[in-house]
């Protein structure tokens, strides 16, 4: 007995002295500031809760599925000490919940509504069916006892009939309407307490291991990335010119046109845009030893397939802060909301006035982010070999902190929209060129000069072509215009096809217009009511046995990837 006490004495200060179980504690959040990104999003929930002392796993419910677990992170502070554990992500599925208990009856108090109205309308159908048969019946076969109806009984017997079906088709139509009103309860009922599918979308939740040295409130701020959102940018471009033509200027919009489909609710959040890209990797890939060897014919094998954060805002920001008092001026034009532009080193961040709602159907949401007034530089741009067309071409540098990333362009010139165009990465003090529609007070006119071949007359010989193209351009403004004419001469990549510019060539302003071999550029100022010619003339020598076609190279950073072959 003394040992069986001792034995009791030991587990009880045991139990005394082991910790106590951490709590379990379910929390609510909302979703206080996106982060959008061109591929992706940074979402931030804000938690206020109160913690009881000791230590408490908090349980963070629906957060989309598409979260990535490694992005998870947790900050937070509260009245008192407070330490913040490990973090733990799980898939928990879709659970069923219980339907209500009285919902079945209302239900089968329902169908037994429907059973009783569609009993009545089955009755009135089979009065209406014995008045039409005795209505069909002849005037002399309605009497008792098979005797004929007299005569002057006609009328009332056809008064009564019409009466009955009157009646009958009235109450015919309120039954049905009855009947349909049944089922409309019915179906509502039955979807209303129909349990989800357990094949539905799963969700994530996440466990926060906390301890408070007493108990108080704390202020949470959980922090992921997601994906199924992004935005893209887009730009309007608006050119001012001048009568007299004098300086024009030029107005670029920035835009951003937001989505998501995350499966989370972004009501009333602080957004901003990135133009960070998340899904790019995060190092340049490694280049490996080449080797040159004979070539050998693959073998048929099946290749195994590869494998194929932001900083969120600090707790003090996750605050809703009280909406500022809109400042009435009668008649004033409207201000245009346009966004923080916050640039790093490496990135840029365009924060949202205010809070914003992006739907989460995959709609786009637009947002303002600036407007910069630019010098531009105006020029009368053609290329007469393939359209005699002059265009208005405007350069002009990214004078923002932020780069101008790859986006459409709605073009408009003096107050008109005249056509879209796309605008290219262009970093921070990098210059853009947009086209801005064609001038037609300026005429472009080319037309072949001289074209002449020789008839080589034995096998083996040279055989050659000269080809001459002469442009015209033409001033017919009031004023004085820059003007820039691109043409181009064939190059060849094989020593045994020689091609020479010829001394009639007007000298060119460039010869290798960005950086394209062959093309050739003419700048010039044109005076009012003035034309300039312009001459491109070369020679073509290759062996008469063989024949030559004209190829269009793409530009040399723009061409593709050769492919392994054999090397002979």
């Amino acid at each position: 007995m003394l040992r069986a006490a001792s034995s009791a004495v030991s587990i009880c200060a045991l139990l005394a002295a082991a910790p106590a179980l951490a709590a379990s504690l379910e929390a609510r959040s909302r979703i206080d500031s996106v982060t959008v990104y061109p591929d992706g999003a940074s979402v931030s929930r804000a938690i206020e809760v109160d913690l009881p002392g000791g230590e408490t796993s908090l349980v963070l419910r629906d957060l989309p599925l598409g979260l990535d677990p490694a992005s998870l992170r947790v900050e937070g502070e509260g009245a008192g000490a407070l330490t913040i554990g490990s973090v733990q992500t799980r898939v928990a599925p879709v659970q069923a919940g219980a339907p209500e208990p009285s919902a079945a009856a209302r239900l089968q108090a329902l169908r037994d509504e429907r059973a009783s109205v569609q009993a009545r309308i089955e009755a009135l159908e089979g009065r209406r069916a014995m008045v039409q048969r005795y209505a069909e019946a002849s005037p002399e076969k309605l009497g008792s006892d098979a005797a004929p109806l007299d005569v002057d009984k006609w009328s009332a017997a056809w008064d009564a009939v019409g009466r009955e079906l009157a009646r009958s088709g009235e109450d015919l139509r309120v039954a049905r309407i009855s009947l349909r009103e049944a089922d409309e309860k019915i179906a509502a009922l039955e979807a209303s307490t129909r349990p989800p599918d357990p094949r539905g979308r799963p969700a994530r939740e996440a466990v926060v291991e906390l301890e408070a040295q007493a108990p108080g409130k704390a202020r949470i701020l959980v922090t992921y990335r997601v994906a199924g959102a992004g935005w893209r940018p887009t730009y309007d471009a608006r050119l001012l010119t001048r009568p007299d033509g004098a300086k024009a200027s030029l107005e670029l919009v920035r835009r951003a046109q937001v989505r998501q489909t995350t499966g989370e609710d972004w009501s009333g959040v602080n957004l901003a845009v990135s133009t960070a890209r998340t899904q790019r990797g995060a190092k340049a890939p490694e280049v490996h030893t080449e080797r040159l060897a004979f070539f050998e014919p693959p073998m048929l094998s099946q290749a195994a397939p590869r494998a194929n954060a932001d900083v969120a805002e600090r707790l003090k920001s996750a605050r809703v802060p009280s909406p500022p008092a809109p400042a009435a001026v009668a008649m004033a034009p409207a201000q245009q909301q346009e966004a923080v532009l916050d640039a790093g080193a490496y990135e840029a961040n365009f924060r949202a006035p205010g809070r914003i709602d992006v739907p989460g159907d995959g709609s786009e949401r637009g947002l303002r982010l600036g407007a910069r007034t630019l010098a531009a530089d105006v020029t009368v741009r053609t290329a007469p070999a393939l359209d005699q067309t002059a265009y208005l071409d405007v350069a002009f540098v990214n004078e923002d902190e932020a780069p101008l990333l790859p986006g459409e362009v709605a073009i408009h010139r003096d107050g008109m929209f005249v056509g879209r165009s796309r605008l290219e990465l262009a970093a921070p003090g990098g210059d853009v060129r947009l086209g801005f529609g064609a001038d037609d007070a300026v005429k472009v006119t080319r037309a072949p000069v001289r074209r002449k071949e020789n008839e080589p007359s034995w096998f083996g010989s040279t055989k050659q072509e000269v080809r001459e193209f002469r442009t015209v351009v033409r001033n017919q403004h009031a004023f004085a215009v820059k003007a820039s004419v691109i043409d181009r001469i064939p190059i060849s990549e094989n020593s045994a096809i020689v091609i020479e510019q010829l001394p009639a060539t007007t000298p060119p302003t460039a010869r290798s217009v960005d950086e394209r071999r062959g093309v050739l550029s003419w700048t010039f100022d044109l005076a009012p009511g003035a034309t300039k010619d312009i001459v491109v003339a070369y020679r073509m020598k290759w062996p008469a046995d063989r024949e030559v076609t004209f190829e269009t190279l793409p530009n040399e950073g723009d061409r593709p990837a050769p492919q392994p072959r054999p090397v002979r």
